[in-house]
């Protein structure tokens, strides 16, 4: 199981790959503004989920960025996508249970 940092980088990476910034920015709208990866827990997350195998860095660089950016790239790997796909599994049951308890609509 993932903890919920290590999800949203996930999901963020699930369409492509992506930089830090962008990371961060998909999962406040994604959120609706209720989750805020700060950097220090992004970046933490991000090498956790590269030292498990679940994403590794990328050659997408941006090539419309300034010469001096050095923003590293991530990406899914075939494991990482096996376990955001797991867990997104996991949370739709859970939002079925949640349905039935009455929770939510």
């Amino acid at each position: 199981m993932l903890t919920a940092a290590g999800f949203h980088v996930l999901l963020a990476l699930a369409s492509g790959s992506g930089h830090g910034y962008a990371v961060m920015r998909f999962v406040e709208e994604a959120s609706g503004g209720a989750v805020k990866l700060g950097p220090g827990t992004l970046y933490r997350t991000i090498s956790r989920l590269v030292a498990d195998g679940l994403v590794e860095e990328s050659d997408g660089a941006d090539p419309a960025a300034p010469h001096d950016a050095r923003r590293r790239y991530y990406k899914l790997t075939p494991q990482g996508e096996q376990a955001a796909r797991a867990e997104a599994e996991l949370m739709a049951r859970m939002v079925t249970a949640a349905r039935e308890a009455g929770l939510i609509a």
